[in-house]
């Protein structure tokens, strides 16, 4: 590992969780902002970045304590492996918790009936789960025989494809009840947008297949997760807020004209 290797994950770590902590303290403040029935939304909002928070830190933790620089200087500049291994299980234990929360989060700012959203939950949420613990064992092999990956990966995808395709189909008809075009803008922007940052996941997955120097696979594995991360989290939840925010506003405006 290079100097400007360990650099770019260790600033880009730190980035990370300096963007969930300051949006988990804007969501939670904001919440109190909307309508009591769109808060649940913001939130869970909060939560999700406030779990990556606490794991962003462990994972940070974990990556100073792998390396360290020779006392008083190292001639050659490159950091050197302490032994401790860098704990990158801490990532996936984070997408356990939070994707299938950062969907009921989009859910949630719908128009769906009780059933349907309890049904598209479970099914979606379920969906989440079983598609992070079939990607994580092909995720610690990344060198000798990949064929392991490969299946994990493939399986995995499987529950991906369903979730992109209830996101940008099966949830069409729910969004277009939208009356107001910019709260459904809003909606599908949220959507669009856990779908392009998740696609950075089937892509970082395959970089150990392509036989590059094992520690450009770490560095741009994690800088890829990292970027996903935050685009998924702290953006979409600011979208979330946007879509409450102007719910609320819409409704608060539709009462006092009632009156």
């Amino acid at each position: 590992m290079s100097d400007l290797q360990f650099q770019a994950v260790y600033n880009v770590l730190s980035f990370a969780l300096a963007s969930m902590m300051a949006t988990t303290v804007y969501l939670w403040f904001r919440s109190f902002a909307v309508k009591a029935q769109y808060q649940s939304a913001v939130i869970i909002s909060g939560l999700v970045t406030f779990i990556a928070a606490y794991h962003y830190f462990r994972i940070f933790n974990s990556w100073v304590e792998a390396y360290t620089y020779a006392a008083g200087g190292n001639l050659t500049g490159t950091p050197q492996i302490t032994g401790v291994p860098f704990n990158d299980a801490y990532r996936y234990m984070d997408w356990l918790l939070t994707v299938p929360l950062l969907l009921i989060e989009i859910l949630l700012v719908m128009k769906l009936e009780p059933a349907d959203f309890d049904t598209k939950a479970w099914n979606l949420g379920g969906a989440a789960a079983l598609m992070i613990v079939t990607g994580y064992y092909g995720e610690l092999i990344v060198t000798g025989d990949l064929t392991p990956r490969w299946i994990c990966w493939f399986v995995s995808m499987l529950f991906f494809l369903y979730i992109v395709y209830e996101l940008l189909v099966g949830l069409a008809s729910a969004t277009n009840l939208e009356s107001d075009p910019a709260v459904k803008s809003k909606i599908r922007i949220a959507q669009i947008m856990t779908v392009i940052s998740w696609c950075t996941y089937p892509v970082v997955y395959l970089l150990p297949i392509l036989e590059m120097d094992p520690s450009t696979v770490v560095v741009s594995i994690q800088i890829g997760y990292c970027a996903s991360d935050i685009i998924a989290k702290c953006g979409v939840g600011l979208v979330i807020y946007q879509i409450t925010a102007a719910k609320s506003a819409k409704e608060a405006l539709s009462d006092l004209e009632q009156k």
